[in-house]
């Protein structure tokens, strides 16, 4: 088993461990001295590792996807960790365990893939329930979208990740579109099930997670657009109409031109997908922040999908809690009774 994970690294101390290579780059200082600097992380997370001297010979014997055994000094640096490292090596094969540096969801996939089956078999339109079971029943796909991280970084950025996310979206997307009759729920789940399918091959996953080529050049967006839109076509006499809302879904649901929208919601069921996917996003951001040892007192590190660092507020109101701090009436300073 791993000796010590990110989650557990306690500033002022020196580690010795494996970690999986995230990034690897050699910097300038402003005075011009190279530097080794890293991205490390295991299954509970990432920490910036940087080497000043002596990096060049080992630094060539890996890369990122690489296991590497450090010995380093933990230091904080504006309320996160990183590592000073003063030995790096290439691990050996069998010194890792790859189960101890991906992350995964918390959840059982079989239960969330079960529970997307159920949410397309309540889709009472029949068109659109063929179009989703003609891509959540592909045997080329389905496997993927149990795996694939929702995000790289930003939400759901781990194994599973995309799958809770679909799952929790449509929770959501049921609750909402109950409070408003007029809004046609099968729509809406149908775009809170395909809108983020193109992540599949958006992303790699094996190890650390990162973009393919096709995620490079294309997006996550464009490639479902085409993934739906060719199973569309393969189904004989599918509306023209129903399939170009369920595309304008796809290419609406980031909301923003900015955000990497093709086009703004234009239609009812487009701008609730977009609300309730940003909710999700965020609310599932919050909670790896939160969950994270990282920050100073009350307050997390900074959150990077919100640009901010967020308030523990069960911290906060605990340590303020006249109750836990005033003695008991009847109770003697010492503790004995009056």
């Amino acid at each position: 088993m791993k000796s010590v994970y990110v989650s557990a690294l306690i500033p002022e101390q020196t580690i010795t461990s494996i970690f999986l290579v995230r990034s690897k780059e050699i910097r300038q200082t402003q005075a011009g001295k190279p530097y080794l600097r890293l991205e490390l992380g295991d299954r509970t997370g990432t920490v910036d590792a940087t080497m000043w001297d002596g990096f060049e010979q080992p630094a060539g014997t890996f890369e990122r996807d690489d296991f590497v055994k450090v010995q380093a000094r933990v230091e904080l640096y504006r309320g996160k960790n990183q590592l000073k490292l003063m030995q790096i090596r290439r691990a050996q094969a069998d010194e890792a365990d790859p189960a101890d540096y991906v992350p995964k969801t918390a959840h059982d996939v079989e239960k969330l893939y079960a529970a997307l089956q159920e949410e397309v078999s309540r889709v009472a339109n029949p068109w659109l329930q063929k179009l989703l079971r003609s891509v959540a029943e592909d045997a080329a796909i389905v496997p993927r979208l149990k795996s694939a991280p929702a995000a790289k970084m930003m939400h759901h950025a781990f194994l599973g990740g995309l799958l809770e996310h679909v799952v929790s979206l449509c929770a959501l997307c049921r609750a909402v579109a109950a409070l408003y009759p007029e809004t046609d729920a099968d729509l809406l789940v149908t775009g809170a099930i395909l809108h983020d399918v193109g992540k599949i091959q958006e992303l790699t996953y094996e190890r650390s997670f990162g973009y393919s080529t096709e995620g490079q050049l294309l997006g996550h967006i464009l490639i479902a657009y085409e993934m739906v839109s060719r199973k569309a076509d393969a189904i004989e006499n599918f509306p023209a109409e129903l399939k170009a809302l369920v595309q304008h879904l796809l290419i609406s649901h980031h909301g923003q031109y900015e955000f990497g929208s093709p086009k703004l919601p234009m239609f009812r069921e487009a701008v609730l997908l977009h609300l309730l996917d940003d909710l999700d996003s965020k609310m599932a951001a919050m909670r790896a922040t939160l969950e994270s040892p990282e920050g100073e007192g009350d307050w997390t590190a900074r959150n990077a999908a919100l640009g901010r660092a967020l308030l523990r507020t069960e911290q906060f109101l605990k340590a303020r809690d006249p109750a836990k701090a005033a003695p008991a009436p009847g109770a003697a300073p010492g503790g004995g009774k009056s």
